[in-house]
C-alpha cells in the first residue's frame, strides 16, 4: 500500500539540490492539483521527445534576445486550421517574398495642354516593413492625344518628389485627330526607408500647348489606368 506523507515544506538535507525519485520513476501531479512557481525557474529537459506536449502562453529566451527553435535540418509543421500571427518584422526568410500588395484604379478622365507636369488621381502611399525591402511599381496608363498638329504626351512615375520612371507617347497627324495608346511601366525601386512614402503618376503635354493630352479618354469605351505596388523582402 502506498504511503502518504503530508508536510508543508521540503528542504534538501545538504546543499541546495532537492531530488525527487530515481531514474526511471514517474512523478505525477494529479488532475485538479496546481503546481505553482513563484519567482523561480523551471528547468526543462534538454531533450523533448516526440510525444512530449508543452502548453504555454509565452516562451522567452533564457539569456539575451535570441530564441532558437530546433536545429539545422529540423522541420516544424503548422497543423491544418492553425494560424501564425506576426505582429513584428519577419526576417531571415530570404529575399524575394511579397509582403504586401496595394493598388489604385483611375477611371476619371484628365486632360492637359500644359507642358508642366501635374498630378493625376493615381497615387498610393505605402510603408515598407524594412529599409532593405524594395517596391515593385507596376503601372498601365490609357492615353489619348487629340491633335492639332504633332503632339506628344509625357508621363512620370514619382516616389515623393523623385522621378523613378517616365515616357513620352509621340503622335502625329492632322487637326482633330485622335490616337489611342497606352504606356506600361514595371520598376523595382529601392526607397531605403521604413517611413510612409507615396508613389504617383503625373501627366503633361510635351508640344508647347499644341493639341490636348488625355488620360482615360474613352470614345466608345471605358478607359481605366492602374497603379500597383508590391513590397518585396530584401
Amino acid at each position: 500500500m502506498a504511503s502518504t506523507i503530508k508536510v508543508d515544506k521540503l528542504d534538501p538535507q545538504s546543499g541546495t539540490a532537492l531530488e525527487i525519485g530515481t531514474s526511471g520513476d514517474t512523478v505525477t501531479v494529479p488532475s485538479g492539483v496546481g503546481l505553482t512557481l513563484t519567482d523561480s525557474t523551471l528547468l526543462l529537459p534538454t531533450t523533448v521527445t516526440a510525444t512530449t506536449e508543452v502548453k504555454t502562453n509565452k516562451i522567452s529566451p533564457a539569456t539575451g534576445t535570441a530564441f532558437a527553435i530546433g536545429d539545422s535540418g529540423d522541420t516544424f509543421t503548422v497543423p491544418s486550421g492553425a494560424t501564425i500571427v506576426n505582429s513584428g518584422t519577419a526576417t531571415g526568410f530570404g529575399g524575394g517574398l511579397v509582403l504586401q500588395v496595394l493598388y489604385d484604379v483611375m477611371t476619371a478622365q484628365q486632360s492637359t495642354t500644359s507642358t508642366t507636369y501635374a498630378d493625376t488621381d493615381l497615387s498610393i502611399a505605402i510603408t515598407p516593413a524594412s529599409s532593405d525591402n524594395s517596391i515593385l511599381v507596376i503601372c498601365n496608363i490609357q492615353m489619348v492625344v487629340k491633335q492639332s498638329g504633332d503632339t506628344s504626351t509625357g508621363l512620370k512615375i514619382l516616389r515623393e518628389a523623385t522621378m523613378i520612371g517616365g515616357s513620352s507617347n509621340n503622335n502625329s497627324g492632322s487637326t482633330a485627330d485622335r490616337r489611342i495608346g497606352s504606356s506600361s511601366f514595371c520598376i523595382l525601386d529601392a526607397p531605403s526607408t521604413t517611413s510612409e512614402i507615396t508613389y504617383k503618376v503625373q501627366i503633361a503635354n510635351q508640344n508647347n500647348g499644341v493639341g490636348t493630352s488625355y488620360m482615360n479618354y474613352s470614345p466608345g469605351y471605358a478607359g481605366a489606368s492602374q497603379l500597383t505596388l508590391m513590397e518585396i523582402s530584401g
